[in-house]
């Protein structure tokens, strides 16, 4: 552990901290999710509230493009959704044929609070990082935040 330290601090190989970024990333979000039962929403269900949430509406297409499933399978998450009063499907206000999932009231209060046991489950984490970590934390995530608001290279 030591020498992977060293190797941040002395500016490792770009492929190797996409690597340890990367595990980290998991590790951070498996702990984290543990709380999500408490929604009483499943995974790929609150994951899809995520999006209506902080994204906004969107068709189930667009849905099952952002969450890598085909149409289908968004369509029966989103009957789930809407069972639960999490969502709702409107017409579109620009093109009555195209339909649009909206979260509701409820969604948006169910998806906060299970962020918020999210958010809290990693201050306490980083609670325990020194006033020196803390700080290039920060920074790092600040210059990550930077890149990640361009948007992506084509695949």
């Amino acid at each position: 552990m030591a020498r992977r330290a060293r190797e941040w601090e002395e500016g490792a190989a770009p492929g190797s901290l996409a690597a340890r970024l990367h595990g980290v990333a998991i590790h951070l979000l498996r702990r984290v999710r543990r709380t999500d039962t408490l929604m009483g929403v499943s995974p790929a269900r609150a994951s899809v509230l995520s999006v209506l949430v902080f994204g906004g509406a969107r068709t189930i297409g667009e849905l099952a493009a952002l969450e890598q499933v085909r149409p289908p399978t968004m369509t029966r998450l989103v009957t789930g959704l809407e069972a639960d009063g999490y969502a709702v499907r409107k017409a579109d206000a620009r093109d009555g044929r195209v339909v649009v999932v909206h979260a509701t009231a409820k969604g948006r209060r169910v998806l906060e609070r299970g962020r918020t046991l999210r958010v809290t489950q990693i201050e306490e984490l980083l609670a325990t990082l020194s006033p020196a970590e803390s700080r290039a934390l920060a920074k790092a995530l600040a210059a990550l935040e930077r890149e990640l608001s361009h948007p992506p290279p084509e695949v």
